[in-house]
């Protein structure tokens, strides 16, 4: 029998969140976003461009959520800690490109971006304290 045992709780959470967070994001984008493409006054060449960047970020959501379920699960958390770290800082240069290039064309606009800022700002916060694990977990 397979013995299969969380332990990180916290990167299980960041990482169903990451997943859902994929889903979310594609679905907004296909639905909402990418549609008015192509109703603008906008070349291909640049609808093209939008359209895999966004995906782009679908797809990294998508891999940061399984990385983090594949992570809950290591006993060895001291071992791939660096990994949740540098996840960590993507997503905080992520959240500073959001705001500071919203604020930079529309600085109005900010405040759209309330609710992907404190999703973010959760996620992070659900990886830093999984790194904490490591110290709680060495001895079981």
């Amino acid at each position: 029998m397979i013995n299969i045992k969380v332990r990180n709780f916290y990167y299980l959470i960041a990482g169903v969140l990451a997943m859902l967070f994929a889903v979310t994001h594609a679905w907004n984008g296909q639905s909402a976003v990418l549609p008015t493409l192509d109703n603008r006054a906008m070349s291909m060449d640049t609808q093209t461009i939008f359209t895999y960047v966004w995906h782009i970020i679908t797809a990294e959501n998508l891999v940061f959520g399984i990385a983090f379920i594949f992570m809950s699960f290591q006993s060895e958390q001291s071992k791939i800690q660096f990994t949740a770290w540098m996840i960590a800082a993507i997503l905080i240069v992520r959240l500073m490109v959001i705001l500071g290039v919203t604020a930079l064309l529309d600085v109005s606009a900010l405040t759209d971006t309330f609710i992907d800022s404190i999703a973010i700002v959760i996620y992070v916060a659900l990886i830093i304290l999984g790194t904490t694990m490591r110290k709680k977990q060495s001895g079981g």
